[in-house]
């Protein structure tokens, strides 16, 4: 009887996933276009970055993967005493980390990807054509993971298919999760072509906003019901996401040559879509506009300095 009650649920989940592919044909052929892409780039280079002398970047993956994991955690203790912030604040925080998540996809991910995919294809149009296939890519993997995973953000509400089957701690971890994955797979992929003026920078400033930006997270969960520890505990372990993240962009940046270029592309496009989808339009619901705006010109223009400075 146990197994008859699962069978049916598996296949309800089924013809829930299969009735939303349906209603969005589009969004569904992206994110199975950039699900192969994904597991194409991973695949061809498990052997390349884990043997011989480009082990040392798998290290040096992990390091930066966990060193957000450890910023994000640090971030979220705060909620352990505090229950909440001035709203204008939090929205100001949250702009500084989307302003140095767009500069970081800039300088850090989309130039060194233009400039990688012009040596590679000695032609600079072509070149740029690598990264700007990537960009689309990881648009289309977010959008894709944004339709099709079930989460909830505070102000908008649950969506995606059988998000009213999951328990609602679940879904802000869903939601969590689509944050912080596009920035691990950003520091894999920063690594992946052994340039530590392209790693280093990257990492520094994920880490950095990874703070205000764990902390925004545990206090909207404390915002939502939560008590003080779970939500401290769900927003730091949703920097785990980092690391793993890492070890992923790592083998999207590795292996075949035009990788480096397209993978640089796709994290940088994964970051964009975070920050124009969900980031900024969550600052600008609450009149707060200016605030959040002057608060990612400033970690714009803080993450321009450190690219220069550590590059």
């Amino acid at each position: 009887m146990n197994t008859h009650n699962i069978s049916s649920q598996e296949l309800s989940w089924v013809n829930l996933l299969r009735t939303h592919a349906e209603e969005h044909p589009a969004i569904t052929a992206g994110l199975l276009s950039a699900s192969l892409v994904v597991l194409f780039l991973v695949g061809q280079s498990i052997v390349h970055v884990t043997q011989g002398p480009d082990a040392q970047f798998l290290r040096f993956a992990l390091l930066g993967g966990l060193a957000g994991f450890a910023a994000t955690a640090i971030g979220a203790l705060p909620a352990l005493v505090f229950r909440s912030i001035p709203r204008s604040l939090e929205d100001g925080m949250l702009g500084f980390a989307a302003g140095m998540m767009l500069a970081a996809a800039a300088f850090s991910l989309i130039l060194p990807g233009i400039e990688a995919g012009t040596e590679l294809m000695d032609n600079a149009f072509q070149g740029g054509l690598l990264v700007v296939f990537g960009l689309i890519m990881g648009a289309f993997l977010m959008l894709g993971l944004d339709q099709f995973t079930p989460h909830e953000h505070v102000r908008t509400g649950p969506c995606g298919p059988g998000y009213e089957r999951c328990n609602r701690a679940w879904l802000f971890v869903f939601a969590i999760a689509l944050h912080n994955l596009p920035e691990g797979m950003a520091i894999g992929v920063s690594f992946a072509g052994g340039d530590l003026t392209v790693g280093i920078p990257l990492a520094t400033a994920i880490a950095l906003q990874d703070i205000p930006e764990g902390l925004a997270v545990a206090l909207t969960l404390r915002a939502a019901g939560f008590s003080n520890i779970l939500a401290t505990g769900v927003a730091a372990a949703s920097g785990l996401l980092e690391p793993i993240g890492a070890l992923i962009g790592l083998g999207l940046g590795g292996g075949l040559m035009f990788a480096y270029p397209m993978g640089l592309g796709l994290a940088a496009g994964a970051m964009i879509f975070v920050v124009s989808h969900e980031v900024i339009p969550e600052t600008h619901r609450n009149g707060h506009q200016t605030v959040a705006t002057m608060g990612l010109m400033i970690g714009f223009a803080l993450m321009m300095i450190l690219d220069t400075s550590l590059g």
